[in-house]
Parts: structure tokens; sequence; C-alpha cells
């Protein structure tokens, strides 16, 4: 039986000394300060940061910032003693101090947050399950897109936004192609981009990406999808050629970007940090799940 959805607040550390991580909460009341109560807390000698610097509260399906600090609380570069937070926002807990980014996620309460996508991409595509595709494999979610012609880009309005470097690009309308080429809606001077690389478009309630570039440089997950489109799920990785730019997906048409892995650790770029959060976890040591990178000042 389907249950009421929560709502999960993203806090994205942009500056200071937990910049680049990924928190996540789903608790009433989300405190910040130096103090070791605090769920978000910032080193004992961040002295430009209170102890008790600030509180997050839910109020019905909005979320609510109450400054309690000295240094005082920015959101979006304004001093605020109280004020409604909305996707975006971007918040410094003191002047010059740590910097994080808002955002919100809907999930459904009986659900994991990796697998919530897939389950929605089996309702999605019952095609697979026609006779004439029954000699294929057929795990339960297939990393594979099915053939070309069953998933085609067409015009669709869909939410897509990518977080590159000091950058937030932000797109309504897709397919969204992705080159170095100027005519390209999201234009990225990387010397490993093509001037028409990769497509990111959304088919079937999933969102999708192609390789343009017919050398099999786009890779999901470590592995190269070759001609046909790949679906996204939550937390994959979006790896656009052997020298990046690197994303991984947030769910809701969201990628940020993250930083690579060394070549020695053998891991594709993001799992060394997933795997030593959750290691940290089993330890006691985080109360939090460490993620990837998002390196952005929102405009």
């Amino acid at each position: 039986m389907k249950q009421a959805p929560v709502i999960v607040v993203q806090l994205v550390h942009l500056q200071g000394p937990m910049k680049g991580q990924i928190q996540e909460f789903t608790d009433p009341v989300i405190s910040i300060g130096r103090s070791p109560e605090c769920q978000i807390r910032f080193p004992a000698d961040l002295t430009v940061v209170s102890r008790k610097h600030a509180d997050i509260v839910r109020d019905g399906n909005r979320f609510k910032l109450t400054d309690h600090s000295t240094n005082g609380t920015f959101v979006n570069g304004k001093r605020v003693e109280e004020a409604f937070l909305k996707n975006g926002d971007v918040l410094i807990f003191s002047e010059g101090g740590p910097k994080v980014s808002f955002l919100t996620q809907m999930r459904e309460q009986d659900q994991r947050p990796s697998p919530a996508p897939l389950a929605k991409a089996q309702e999605a595509m019952p095609a697979r399950e026609r006779p004439e595709i029954a000699g294929r494999e057929s795990p339960p979610i297939a990393p594979v897109a099915p053939d070309e012609g069953d998933v085609l880009p067409q015009p669709v309005s869909a939410p897509l936004v990518f977080q590159y470097g000091p950058t937030l690009r932000s797109y309504k309308q897709l397919p969204v192609n992705i080159g170095k080429h100027p005519q390209c809606q999201f234009a990225i001077d990387h010397p490993g981009i093509l001037d028409l690389h990769a497509q990111v478009f959304f088919s079937q309630n999933r969102y999708w990406v192609k390789d343009l570039t017919g050398r099999s440089l786009v890779q999901v997950n470590g592995e190269a999808i070759g001609l046909r489109p790949s679906p996204l799920s939550l937390q994959d990785l979006l790896k656009l050629g052997p020298q990046g730019p690197v994303f991984r997906f947030l769910g809701e048409g969201r990628l940020a970007e993250v930083e690579e892995s060394s070549p020695e650790s053998g891991d594709f770029p993001g799992q060394s940090r997933k795997d030593e959060a959750a290691g940290g976890a089993m330890e006691g040591k985080e109360d939090r799940e460490k993620k990837s990178v998002f390196r952005r000042l929102f405009k």
C-alpha cells in the first residue's frame, strides 16, 4: 500500500571544512553549529560559527531557517533572522563562513533512495515483457537500455539541472545536447569533450543519456554505454569521457559534478568516497552519508 511521501532535505557543502559532502535529513528539526548535539556539526575551532548557530525546521511542506548566532546567517547573500527556504537557496553560516546549498526531494516512505526510480521504470516499461524479447536476459532492471527504437528522444518539458564547476545550468525543455560547440545547450569547454558529445533526454518517466561521439566515450557507472541510450538511476555516475567530467545523478533531473578517483584506486569515479562513507558509518564516526562533490555558487 502506498504511504505518504517523505521530504528529504539535501544540504550540499559548497565551501568550508565539509566541502564536497552531501548530507541528507528527514528530521523535523535540523540543527547547525559547533555543538556535538547538532546534526550539522562544524569543527570546534571554527569559531565564526556559533555552538548553536541555526535551525532548519519543517513547517508542513515548507522549511524555515531560524538564526541563533552571533555572526549571522545569510540566505542568497542576505542576512536573515528567519526565512522560508526554497530549492537552490545558498546558506552561509557567518560572513565568509561555511556555505551550503539547500535542496529537497520527495520520496515514498517505503522506498529506499536507490531503488525508487527503478521501481518506476518497471511500471513505465511494460513493453519489455512482450514475447518478442523474451529470449533476452531479463534482470529486474536492465542497466542497458532497450533497442534504440523503443526509446527515442522527443521534445518534452522536464527539469534538468547540471552543477558544473562554478556554474549552475538549468533547463526546462529536453533533450539537451552536451558538447564543446557553442550551439549545444550545455556547452562545456573541456579537453575531453567533442563538439557534439552526448545528449540527455526524458522518456518513459526516466532520464536517459545518449553517446553522440561514435567512439563509446560516455560511461555510466564505469561501463561504456555504446550506441544505445542508457537510463539514469539514483546515484549513477555519468562520465563523459576518459578525462571527465563526471556527474552523479541525484534524481529528479539533477546532476552534480564529482571529483575523479585516483587511478591507483581501481574504482570508477566517486566509488571510493561512498565506500569511505559506509565505513565511517559502521565505525560510528559519522551520522551522515558522504557523497561526491557539488561544486557550485548559485546565481
